[in-house]
């Protein structure tokens, strides 16, 4: 049975000369469409997720394919029971992913990127034992969900991938490479970043993990754990098969889980896999700490629970 709302992520890299004045429109149009989501348009392009209704979200679609730039961009659709964001933003920026690379380095992935692969192609790469598996995503992302034998990312945003490529990777150059992300517009750069290092044999996952799960044939098969996403959901089921498996585990008393919570000590928010056994024992800390700080928010958090029990 369908589902009433749903998600759409998408990115396209292309020159947006007007990208300040697009935004402002852009914004314009998804409000008065009563859309919610996080959309970043940048000079080199756009990149977004959104939530709505069925009907919205075709709205949307077609107002976006009006545009000739992206008359063919591709929307991977998820459905949903409700709205996955709060609210509606639409923000002028750099860069459409935080890279801050040497402006000697042509970064544009229409220039240079690497070989995409289908998620049949990407599932058969995964089982060639000399094939290696780079997660393209940042670190916490890794610890609930990925690829099996995938080398796990030191880096808790995209920008430190450089140097921690220089690093770790060295010894894999005259090895084949794959790399993964969400939806694949981190890899469209990283993949770059890598040929531009050195690396010979370099490809993507095309449409990111969203994608591959998404996939009749391969089903998600080969991931482990739940997928990080950035909206009200956190994480997603992404391998619909019966190895879908739970891999993280409890901060605080290490069993078996995978639900995120943020701390409850506003000044340090980190987000962090917590249980709701020890989310209540702990007061949604993460540390001793934040949960004796002043400006600790479990009182207003405790009371949103019992709110919800009563319901």
């Amino acid at each position: 049975m369908s589902k009433d709302y749903r998600v759409l992520l998408y990115y396209k890299y292309v020159d947006m000369p007007d990208y300040e004045e697009y935004a402002a429109e852009h914004l314009r149009f998804c409000k008065e469409n009563e859309l919610k989501g996080r959309i970043i348009v940048a000079p080199e392009g756009i990149n977004g997720t959104v939530s709505g209704t069925v009907e919205q979200t075709e709205r949307y679609m077609n107002y976006v394919k009006q545009d000739p730039r992206f008359e063919d961009l591709w929307f991977k659709i998820d459905e949903s029971d409700e709205h996955t964001f709060k609210k509606m933003f639409v923000r002028p920026k750099q860069e459409l992913v935080t890279w801050r690379l040497d402006d000697e380095i042509d970064d544009n992935p229409n220039n240079l990127t690497g070989q995409y692969l289908s998620p049949k192609e990407f599932h058969d790469a995964l089982l060639d034992e000399d094939t290696i598996v780079i997660d393209g995503r940042n670190d916490y992302e890794y610890e609930i969900g990925h690829f099996r034998n995938a080398i796990k990312p030191g880096v808790q945003s995209s920008r430190e991938f450089p140097e921690w490529i220089d690093e770790n990777l060295e010894e894999y150059k005259d090895k084949r490479v794959i790399t993964y992300c969400t939806g694949g517009v981190r890899c469209e750069k990283l993949t770059g970043i890598l040929m531009n290092k050195g690396f010979k044999d370099v490809a993507q996952l095309h449409g990111g993990v969203v994608n591959y799960s998404q996939d009749e044939e391969v089903q998600g098969r080969l991931w482990d754990g739940k997928l990080y996403v950035f909206d009200e959901r956190i994480s997603i089921r992404a391998n619909h098969t019966d190895e879908d498996v739970v891999i993280a585990s409890c901060h605080h008393c290490g069993t078996t889980e995978d639900r995120y919570i943020n701390c409850s000590n506003p000044e340090c928010n980190r987000q962090y896999v917590c249980c709701t056994e020890c989310e209540e024992k702990h007061e949604a800390a993460c540390t001793t700490e934040c949960r004796e700080h002043p400006r600790n928010r479990w009182p207003n958090i405790k009371e949103t629970y019992a709110d919800k029990k009563a319901q």
